[in-house]
């Protein structure tokens, strides 16, 4: 049984490095009885066209020459690929196959649709050939005995017994793309751009489940990403769009190739050759996704207009020239856009029945869901008025407006358009997690704040996570009602299920925020930036995390063009991660960064002042939910120990939690036992601290419990611990519970620029979140 079909263009097949990356995507993404179909290697079907070309002029030298660069770039596919007798074989078989081509043009007996067939049936068999040579059950198949035509007509009952008797079930299926063969034997190609048309087809015929095209391009764009740079990725789009697109310009899918699919449940899939681990588009079922909004260019196209137009012609003309056609009804008129190039052909083939109204054209056109199409053609016309370009000709049709100019539409204009039509419908998908104290706050606020969110987008809360369950809905979840909305609704859940319902959203963009003090959930990041998730943290764990796990992630955030915002990381609400990144952004050198980090130990070593045990007061701090559950954990130092290398993180410095020196707030021997076991032995702190205490009094200091990055000609020191601060300093006149960083610079060396405020609180913690949120969809925008 055929579950995939994969279809391989000719970019993915250019070299001989390209066919073994094809042979890898293979290895990993197929199963016995699948099929690969594939394009001619590289421009092979070019030069092909090329040499039938010379051949109709009778220029028998070009031809000779043709034949030469075709068995050069070919003999050396076979020579850099296959081994031993594969090889000579293989060899041989080729010029048999080129000394026969050239006979046949000598004798005037060459046939066009035989000739370019070599292309795809020279890939096909190198692949299979490659793939046996690497232990992989894998065979030729020739698309010429599985679709067969009659008269230009498919005979599907036919092709469908062919498939079932000759794909194998027990090998891989090597099929050429693009060929057929007509009732009596003689070879037909099913045009330009046909082998993903043949690989749809197979999947037809044969009861598939997916159809995988790997080109050189990650996916389905919202304009062609090479000359737009915020080119938004669509992770599904509906096949009327992906059918229209075809038409008008976009490269990516060709018309027809959606056409056998229609009443199938058969996924089709667009995925990089290139980037195996790049997230795929989805073409999906009308209804199944929202309608998204494109923009693509047309380049020296014709506007035809044609009587009697049907439907049939312009199948016919489209694989007649061999490039997908776009027709459409206006004023009484039917008009046709036609490659200039192609333009006579055309006119010759209608006959008498086809004028040309407009030559010269360039342009674009906009696609968009129904309702948006006016409005997007007004702002269109406004764009290009102030750019001094006067559309020649401007059609609204169904879910798309098409602007044809004298003018090309370069990358500029091309990038403008898009900012100013695509963006501004994007939605932007919110999922938070953790739902305690500042979580709650979080979406409180998140009530007031949607309306300056949505100035450029269409901000959804869609998700809400905590320990065991969740509550997802792809439509918004009511940020007032939230509550009452999850007590009915939430699931329980796992990881899967989690990432899958995130996986299904239908949104632009993806953004979820982390408020959990979770390492299991940090860990999900890889996960959640693979599923192209932007990511807001709270959580210290992503942050803090081995250096290797947390550069790939960094790594994989930037080749995505995500964004990963965690200022509430260290220091709540201060903007502590955005001075250090402006100052080094300007060109300065951070050498020195000194702090309280902890808004509890801030609290605690300010609050102590001999008159009450410092037990006590470590149990007032527990009763007002300024500590952990186990206030040892704030005692222990780790979570200073995981701000500072945060911040030596921000300044690009390579270093791991052990590279930290730490002592805790508490004699190491308290760290034992249970919380109960500390309350029996808390005198052992009291005197640990009033120890401390009495040392820094002596030095006409305070206690305080302070973290130290330094930066002395390369040499790093960073520890966190106890220390003695003098009295004048500003570390010492610090009110409770504020947090304070000190910063030296190569700008700020003899006069320190000091941050200082609220270092915990639901309140400011949250009211920091959305600041990163902000920033994050300004810089969609």
């Amino acid at each position: 049984m055929v579950n995939c079909v994969h279809k391989f263009g000719g970019s993915s097949l250019g070299s001989a490095e390209r066919y073994q990356s094809v042979a890898k995507i293979i290895l990993g993404h197929t199963q016995l009885g699948d099929c690969v179909v594939v394009s001619a290697s590289g421009k092979t079907t070019d030069t092909l066209v090329t040499l039938w070309q010379s051949y109709q002029q009778k220029d028998t030298q070009a031809v000779a020459d043709i034949v030469l660069q075709l068995s050069n770039h070919q003999g050396d596919l076979i020579e850099q690929l296959l081994r031993a007798d594969v090889k000579r074989n293989a060899l041989h078989t080729l010029n048999e196959e080129l000394n026969l081509i050239a006979e046949l043009a000598q004798n005037g007996q060459l046939q066009e649709s035989a000739l370019l067939a070599h292309g795809e049936l020279w890939s096909a068999r190198l692949l299979a050939a490659y793939l046996q040579q690497l232990n992989v059950e894998a065979c030729l198949q020739d698309a010429r005995n599985l679709f067969i035509l009659n008269d230009g007509q498919l005979l599907h009952a036919q092709n469908i017994q062919q498939c079932s008797e000759l794909i194998a079930s027990n090998k891989i299926n090597v099929v050429t793309g693009f060929i057929a063969s007509n009732s009596l034997g003689d070879t037909v190609t099913l045009g330009r751009n046909g082998s993903d048309y043949s690989a749809t087809l197979l999947a037809s015929y044969c009861n598939a489940k997916h159809v995988s095209i790997w080109t050189d391009t990650q996916g389905i764009f919202s304009a062609d990403p090479r000359k737009v740079n915020k080119a938004i990725k669509y992770a599904k789009v509906c096949r009327g769009q992906a059918n229209l697109l075809a038409r008008l310009g976009n490269p990516v899918l060709h018309a027809k190739t959606l056409s056998p699919l229609k009443n199938t449940d058969i996924k089709l899939a667009v995925r990089s050759s290139y980037d195996v681990q790049a997230s795929q588009t989805d073409i999906v079922k009308e209804g199944c996704v929202k309608q998204k909004r494109f923009i693509t260019t047309l380049q020296n196209v014709d506007l035809l207009v044609i009587e009697g137009l049907s439907e049939g012609e312009v199948t016919h003309v489209s694989q007649l020239i061999q490039h997908s056609l776009h027709h459409f009804s206006q004023n009484g008129d039917t008009y046709l856009v036609v490659p200039a190039a192609s333009t006579y052909q055309v006119v010759s083939y209608f006959a008498g029945r086809a004028n040309i109204s407009e030559s010269n054209l360039n342009g674009c056109a906009v696609l968009a869901p129904e309702q948006d199409v006016n409005t997007l053609a007004l702002h269109a016309l406004d764009l290009l008025n102030l750019q001094s370009i006067q559309p020649r000709f401007v059609h609204q049709g169904d879910g798309y407006v098409l602007l044809l100019t004298d003018q090309l539409i370069d990358s500029d204009i091309l990038s403008i358009l898009h900012d100013k039509l695509i963006n501004k419908g994007q939605e932007v998908a919110l999922i938070v997690a953790g739902l305690g104290n500042v979580g709650e706050v979080f979406i409180e606020q998140l009530s007031t704040q949607l309306d300056r969110l949505s100035d450029n987008f269409s901000v959804k809360l869609v998700g809400l996570v905590r320990s065991t369950q969740m509550l997802f809905n792809a439509s918004g979840i009511n940020t007032v009602q939230w509550k009452t909305q999850w007590q009915h609704e939430a699931n329980n859940y796992n990881e899967h299920d989690l990432l899958s319902a995130i996986n299904e959203l239908d949104y632009e963009h993806k953004v979820v925020v982390d408020i959990t003090a979770s390492e299991k959930f940090s860990a999900l990041y890889t996960d959640l930036v693979e599923r192209n998730c932007h990511l807001i943290s709270a959580n210290k764990y992503a942050g803090t995390a081995p250096t290797i796990w947390y550069e790939s992630l960094c790594k994989s955030i930037t080749e995505k063009n995500l964004h990963w915002r965690y200022n509430t990381s260290v220091g709540a609400g201060l903007p502590i991660n955005f001075a250090l990144a402006d100052l080094q952004n300007s060109g300065d050198k951070i050498t020195r960064i000194e702090g309280v980090f902890s808004g509890t130990l801030s609290w605690l070593c300010s609050k102590y002042d001999g008159s009450k045990a410092f037990s006590d007061l470590v149990l007032e701090a527990q009763n007002m939910g300024f500590t952990e559950p186990d206030p040892r954990e704030d005692l222990s130092g780790r979570d200073m120990q995981r701000k500072l290398l945060i911040l030596a993180r921000e300044l690009g410095i390579k270093l791991d939690l052990d590279d930290i020196a730490l002592s805790a707030l508490m004699p190491d021997e308290l760290a034992q036992g249970s919380w109960n076991d500390f309350i029996d032995q808390k005198d052992q702190l009291d005197e640990f601290i009033k120890a401390h205490a009495h040392k820094a009094q002596l030095e006409n200091s305070v206690l305080r419990y302070t973290g130290l990055l330094e930066i002395n000609q390369g040499k790093v020191t960073a520890k966190v611990g106890i220390s003695y601060v003098a009295k004048g300093n500003a570390l010492a006149n610090l009110t409770p519970g504020d947090n304070i960083f000190v910063i030296n610079s190569q700008w700020y060396s003899d006069n320190a620029l000091v941050i200082q405020g609220p270092g915990a609180g639901k309140e400011v913690t949250a009211a920091g979140i959305h600041s990163d949120l902000y920033w994050l969809m300004q810089n969609l925008k």
